[in-house]
């Protein structure tokens, strides 16, 4: 049975109107939707402060990394960097970021409170005491964790067995609204 081209086009239209889809793509596909290249891409940084906040430091240091490469080693970005390596224990990257971050910019007391925290961790107590004087300075006393941070130093160079019984806290800060925890293990 041979069909005319008019029956071959008719039972084409027919069979295209069965498909769930059309010419779009379903929705109930098990593939992931493709990417839309006129998106805006959302934030490094902010990306990489709600991982520090979640604990996923290695992801936050990768959208930190990823800032770096679209805004450039700003102040705020080696801070970041900064944060997230301390926070992954990686303490001499985390200091030369930190210093880095100093100088570009030295007016901002969290980067400074940030580096003592760094340099406390690494034993360096007395250099630490001085530069979260300098940030608490800088701040005008308005920071809680700057300091606890200063008075934690001021406390730990007075009595040097100070660590040995107590767990000490030491906070990180950020530009902006909240503030990042870094616990000593005893």
């Amino acid at each position: 049975m041979r069909l005319s081209l008019a029956g071959c086009v008719f039972a084409t239209l027919l069979l295209a109107a069965c498909s769930p889809g059309g010419l779009g793509t379903s929705r109930d596909t098990p593939f992931a939707p493709g990417l839309d290249p006129r998106g805006e891409a959302v934030d490094g940084l902010v990306v990489g402060h709600r991982l520090m906040e979640a604990g996923q430091y290695d992801q936050a240091l990768q959208a930190f990394t990823r800032a770096a490469g679209e805004k450039g080693l700003t102040g705020e970005v080696l801070v970041a960097l900064g944060s997230a390596n301390l926070a992954l224990g990686r303490l001499n990257q985390s200091e030369t970021l930190l210093r880095r971050a100093v100088a570009a910019e030295p007016d901002w007391p969290e980067a400074w409170n940030n580096l003592g925290v760094v340099l406390i961790e690494r034993g360096q107590t007395a250099e630490a005491a001085e530069i979260f004087r300098r940030a608490f300075a800088l701040d005008n006393g308005e920071s809680d964790s700057i300091r606890d941070n200063l008075r934690l130093a001021l406390a730990k160079m007075e009595n040097s067995d100070y660590g040995d019984e107590l767990e000490q806290e030491y906070k990180l800060v950020r530009r902006g609204s909240g503030s990042y925890l870094i616990r000593k293990s005893s």
